[in-house]
């Protein structure tokens, strides 16, 4: 069963990625609001359908379009030390580097309390300010 979320009619797109920020303090009267609410934060989605029902939205400019999405994989960089099938924590780095082609990768929002599994490691990654990084798809565990 696809996982479906409302989004502002001009971002749907098919094939068009988001990352969900969270819930919005003005929709906390909204009738739909466990529909756009139903993702994880931080977590990059892909729009892989877009439904043909429009709802109205105080939020959105226009309405809302009906679409199914696909969460991503996760990638962020991880420690060296850490090899595929290595479970881990991941502790974002303290990083102001926001010129780093990298930053993104590394500034990824995850509950820094879950366990992450890592699933393929890429290539290393040159740090600025001398972090021993590589390039990583994790998953929870």
């Amino acid at each position: 069963m696809p996982l479906v979320t409302l989004i502002g009619e001009k971002l749907a797109k098919k094939e068009a990625e988001f990352i969900y920020l969270g819930p919005n303090n003005e929709c906390r009267n909204c009738k739909l609001k466990t529909v756009c609410f139903n993702l994880k934060i931080g977590r990059k989605y892909k729009i892989t359908n877009i439904r043909d029902k429009r709802h109205n939205c105080n939020i959105h400019e226009g309405t809302v379009a009906v679409v199914e999405v696909q969460e991503t994989p996760i990638l962020t960089t991880i420690e060296k030390k850490l090899s595929e099938g290595s479970k881990t924590k991941i502790d974002n780095k303290e990083c102001k580097s926001i010129g780093c082609e990298n930053y993104e990768l590394c500034s990824i929002l995850l509950n820094k309390d879950k366990i992450f599994v890592v699933k393929k490691v890429f290539e290393n990654i040159e740090c600025p300010i001398g972090y021993n990084l590589q390039k990583a798809e994790i998953s929870e565990e």
